[in-house]
């Protein structure tokens, strides 16, 4: 288990620069790669997602702007940088005074996360009789109070962080699993509160 480290909030310069990074199919791809196996160099990067270690050292570095990943600092000989992900806990308020350039970034964000999550409900669902009990989709609806929501919402990543192993060191017989959560009222209302 990972200690959960402090939450960190995006603000609207943050979204802008996530969004940019993130639109890179490549830097996803290193993000995977280093949750998967941990640490990695740019070459073993770069063989892995067939990129030049150029084009991966470039990625890296960006990826650290942004503390998505971090140097390790005790590995490797000056020339060659060597690199882990970073265990995070990111996090949007809402509520948040964007400039429009600012919430258009977040909307974009969001459309590239739910593409991607979309994809995997339609493999869940696809692969459900096959997965011999990997798959697991579960739907509730629930009537709550804000506070309620708020209590809720703070219990399940609570349950989340418990399960948080370090990158490269997952148990024996894992799988990395996508997980998704998302808490909206079933039907448009006006909110006074």
């Amino acid at each position: 288990m990972v200690e959960r480290p402090e939450k960190r909030v995006l603000t609207g310069a943050d979204l802008k620069a996530f969004y940019k990074a993130l639109a890179n199919p490549v830097r996803r791809d290193i993000l995977s790669y280093l949750g998967k196996h941990g640490e990695a160099n740019s070459t073993s990067v770069a063989k892995a997602l067939g990129e030049s270690t150029g084009t991966t050292s470039y990625h890296l570095r960006k990826l650290a702007d942004l503390e998505l990943i971090e140097e390790l600092e005790n590995r490797g000989d000056g020339r060659e940088r060597w690199w882990k992900s970073r265990s995070k806990d990111i996090y949007t308020p809402p509520g948040l005074d964007l400039a429009p350039d600012e919430r258009e970034a977040m909307l974009k964000l969001g459309a590239l996360k739910l593409s991607h999550d979309l994809g995997l409900v339609a493999r869940a669902y696809a692969g459900y009789d096959s997965a011999r009990g990997w798959n697991q989709i579960y739907r509730a609806g629930l009537h709550l109070t804000k506070e309620q929501v708020a209590s809720f919402v703070e219990e399940y990543q609570n349950l989340v962080w418990k399960y948080v192993t370090e990158p490269g060191q997952h148990p024996e017989g894992s799988r990395s699993v996508a997980v998704r959560f998302i808490v909206v009222p079933d039907e448009e209302e006006s909110v006074e509160d």
